[in-house]
């Protein structure tokens, strides 16, 4: 099947009792066990399994091409338990352009674990390559970056990653299994923020890591998320797995008003540069146009101007919404370095987009009237 048909169709389960079309709210904590001790319907406890976390677990591995997947309560979840799986004295390589939740996590909390990060220019192979060790164990992918947009070649690093025996991972967070696939591109692990693109409408948290082969690595996963307890609840994974229905249809539209809203900012005499893949312009359009469909809804510009300049920018808007995250329905406008903290690389002057799928002439009118 397609990507499309597999959104609409994969991991829904008719409910056997009512024959509803959709699969229920599972809400129960605890299962039944038959007379001999068994639990015969496969659930005995909400935390190793439910009935809804498995749908959407299903759902996203078939996305994804993958052979099996672990959901967990939000994106940071789902990326600390990749790191978890490793040993203390491990070494990961990981973009120096990267979220910076992850990013903090790994100096603040994994440090303490004697876990060994290297942060490298991912579009430079000579660097990932000079920063491997005796040790690395798994190198990080995120394509496109935040906020940046950088484009990495993912196919590329997993070869480099294979060659010195350790495990590529990516975060298909910003592209989405619609737009990207990353395991055909040679990676063994993609995890993304649910909560994002996936779920579409702001309103549940969530993450969820897939394995391109149910291995011994991916075990480990398992054992942290149901061992750990990190887990989203029944109705979150209902939430998310009923917005990724739309996903391919949602994708389609951020991606065609975010390219006009690229196009509209790159002309304009007020801004300095503008971060989208989908721009001839952009350092990474060429490998973007490779191995992604189309280029997604995010954008990132340069404002001519300081940090207040800017900032007084993101006060004007009045259809953009200012709040951080992405991935929604509605718009969003975010001075990106304010909110990453002192360990941030993000120019002061950089605006970063998440576009909904609102009417395009909405969104460039409200953007010139701020710019303006």
């Amino acid at each position: 099947m397609k990507t499309e048909t597999i959104a609409v169709h994969a991991g829904n389960h008719p409910d056997e009792a009512s024959g509803a079309i959709v699969q229920p709210i599972n809400l129960a904590s605890t299962f039944q066990r038959s007379a001999d001790g068994s639990y015969p319907k496969g659930h005995k406890y909400s935390r190793t399994s439910n009935p809804n976390r498995i749908s959407l677990e299903e759902c996203v591995y078939k996305l994804e091409g993958g052979a099996a997947a672990a959901a967990f309560s939000s994106g940071s979840a789902a990326a600390m338990a990749i790191f978890q799986s490793l040993s203390s004295g491990d070494h990961v390589i990981v973009p120096d352009d990267m979220y910076h939740g992850v990013a903090t996590m790994l100096r603040n909390i994994f440090s303490r674990w004697n876990l060994e990060v290297s942060f490298v220019n991912m579009q430079d192979f000579d660097e990932v390559k000079k920063s491997f060790q005796s040790n690395t164990k798994l190198v990080l992918v995120e394509t496109p970056s935040n906020p940046m947009l950088k484009i990495t070649d993912i196919a590329a690093i997993a070869d480099i990653a294979h060659y010195h025996m350790a495990i590529c991972a990516c975060d298909n967070t910003f592209a989405t299994p619609i737009l990207q696939h990353p395991f055909d591109l040679g990676a063994d692990i993609i995890f993304h923020a649910t909560t994002k693109y996936l779920g579409g409408h702001s309103d549940v948290l969530g993450g969820i890591v897939v394995s391109k082969h149910d291995d011994d690595f991916f075990k480990k996963i398992r054992e942290v998320q149901q061992v750990g307890g990190a887990v989203p609840s029944p109705f979150d994974c209902f939430m998310t797995l009923r917005g990724i229905r739309t996903l391919a249809i949602r994708m389609k539209v951020h991606s065609e008003n975010a390219m006009a809203v690229a196009r509209f900012l790159s002309n304009h005499p007020k801004i300095e540069k503008v971060y989208y893949p989908g721009l001839e312009t952009h350092d990474g359009h060429a490998l973007a146009s490779k191995q992604m469909s189309a280029y997604g809804g995010m954008i990132s510009f340069l404002y001519k101007g300081d940090d207040a300049a800017t900032r007084n920018v993101a006060s004007k808007v009045q259809l953009f919404t200012r709040a951080t995250s992405l991935g929604g329905v509605e718009s969003l406008i975010e001075h990106r370095a304010s909110m990453e903290g002192p360990h941030t690389k993000t120019p002061t002057n950089l605006l970063r987009l998440s576009i909904g799928i609102e009417n395009i002439d909405d969104l460039i009118a409200d953007l010139s009237q701020a710019l303006n």
